[in-house]
């Protein structure tokens, strides 16, 4: 039996807007990064040009967790070059639900208020390419900004023996996705370094292990990725999935440490620094999980446990479908995924203590000499 796909290429966020809908958290570390974007920002030389300002948001998902952040972006240059054009580009794979993301934008969505309708001159594309590629045309973007994405890696690099998470790595297959991952990393900040326009700026939030070791989820509670893996490997145990089936689920995932996120920058030698990216600032933080939090508040295990779980689908779901064989129906595939779902439910239910998704994360401000 064959696993559906390997390839990172291949996962994509739950569509039809769920994204957005169900992450929360996802969007208060958007939130938290506003400050610095916008400090990156006022440091910017921005003159009235013919040419446009070009945002480009990398791994938009929906565009709804950003929209606040872009709508903040395009109020501060317009106050400060009031006739320039502006565009934002929204990027992602080829399987987003581009439709979701324009409807969102537009303005079309009844949850949300996009920053569109308030601003002319304001033009808005999207462009479903890899961020391991050349995404724009050399040195053509003023401002890039990416949260929550490019811990994703170009495709999975190995067979995690007992985990689905390279968080549950150890030895060999531990440093297998580590050296990937760094390799990946000096690809995305290569193709952007080509992008970028000389004197632009890139802010980015990403996953990451912090100095306490931390991780989302995993801040000192129950590990959000070791119930992922009991609860698919015993899946093996009731015959509902195969084993070749749970060696083939790994998350396409590293999170990486604040030095690994800043070494690129930090070696004169390395091709990145070379082509003038240099790092401004880069911090860690913790965003505490909102449904954790709302559930101290009202303490409604059902309710909390109904809200938790679904913010781990929006992003999850995709890497448990493309493991299962390709014999499977769609609907088949589907069934057993709402049923691990629905388990996860069902423990945070009856014991929601220490269950949290609190969003661990390196935030960095880059810039184009």
């Amino acid at each position: 039996m064959t696993p559906r796909n390997m390839m990172g290429s291949r996962i994509a966020m739950k569509g039809e807007g769920y994204y957005s809908l169900h992450t929360r958290g996802a969007k208060h570390v958007i939130d938290n990064t506003t400050e610095l974007a916008l400090g990156a920002l006022e440091e910017m030389t921005i003159d009235e040009a013919d040419t446009s300002f070009a945002i480009a948001d990398f791994g938009a998902a929906d565009g709804g967790t950003s929209l606040d952040l872009v709508g903040n972006l395009i109020a501060e240059v317009r106050k400060r070059v009031p006739n320039r054009c502006i565009t934002v580009t929204y990027t992602d794979l080829p399987r987003n639900d581009y439709s979701a993301l324009f409807q969102v934008v537009h303005g079309e969505r009844e949850d949300v208020t996009s920053y569109l309708p308030q601003h002319d001159r304001v033009w808005v594309f999207a462009a479903g390419t890899s961020f391991y590629t050349a995404v724009f045309p050399p040195q053509s973007v003023d401002f890039g900004f990416s949260a929550t994405a490019m811990h994703w890696l170009s495709r999975v690099p190995g067979t995690i023996t007992d985990h689905v998470h390279a968080v549950g790595a150890c030895g060999e297959e531990l440093e297998r996705y580590r050296l990937y991952a760094m390799t990946d990393w000096e690809t995305i900040l290569t193709e952007r370094a080509r992008e970028l326009k000389h004197g632009a700026r890139l802010v980015m939030s990403n996953f990451c292990v912090d100095e306490q070791g931390y991780h989302i989820g995993n801040t000192g509670g129950v590990n959000m990725f070791d119930t992922f893996n009991e609860l698919w490997r015993a899946f093996v145990d009731d015959g509902l999935i195969t084993e070749q089936e749970y060696q083939s689920t790994n998350f396409p995932q590293y999170y990486k440490t604040l030095d690994e996120y800043c070494a690129p920058f930090q070696d004169p030698k390395s091709i990145v620094y070379r082509m003038g990216l240099r790092l401004d600032s880069a911090q860690t933080r913790i965003v505490p999980c909102p449904y954790r939090t709302s559930y101290l508040e009202h303490g409604d295990a059902t309710r909390f446990a109904e809200s938790f779980v679904p913010t781990t689908r929006s992003w999850s779901e995709t890497v448990f479908l493309s493991a299962l064989d390709n014999t499977r129906s769609a609907h088949e595939r589907h069934q057993i995924v709402d049923h691990l779902y629905d388990r996860y439910v069902e423990r945070v239910k009856t014991h929601p203590d220490g269950h949290a998704m609190d969003y661990v994360h390196v935030y960095m401000v880059v810039r184009k000499e």
